[in-house]
């Protein structure tokens, strides 16, 4: 099994910046699509970034061109660069293959965009 260690979060202000981190145990992930999602208070997680193994990225609309996700397989990691962050963006962070998760959660890392 793929153990996921997210890392990278933060409180931040509106318009700021953070970059996510997410490292694998594993050197199988290369060849998975990956995704970033995300888990607001009381609402369900969401996928909002995917990278496939040749590196096409797909984003959901509330991220387009705010956020960046990339891989590093050498690695074994997977980014996430946030720029514009907005209030909305606040949620826990997570990562796992996409877009089925496959792999158990890691702890996620949380991500407050607060003035």
């Amino acid at each position: 099994q793929v153990q996921l260690v997210e890392s990278g979060g933060g409180l931040v202000q509106p318009g700021g910046s953070l970059r996510l981190s997410c490292a694998a145990s594993r050197s199988t992930f290369s060849m998975r699509a990956m995704g970033w999602y995300r888990q607001a208070p009381g609402k369900e997680r969401e996928l909002v970034a995917t990278v496939t193994f040749r590196d096409s990225t797909n984003y959901a609309d509330s991220v387009k061109g705010r956020f960046t996700i990339s891989r590093d397989n050498a690695k074994k990691t997977v980014y996430l660069q946030m720029n514009n962050l907005k209030p909305e963006d606040t949620a826990v962070y997570f990562c796992n293959t996409a877009t089925t998760p496959l792999y158990s959660w890691g702890q996620g890392t949380q991500v407050t965009v607060s003035s």
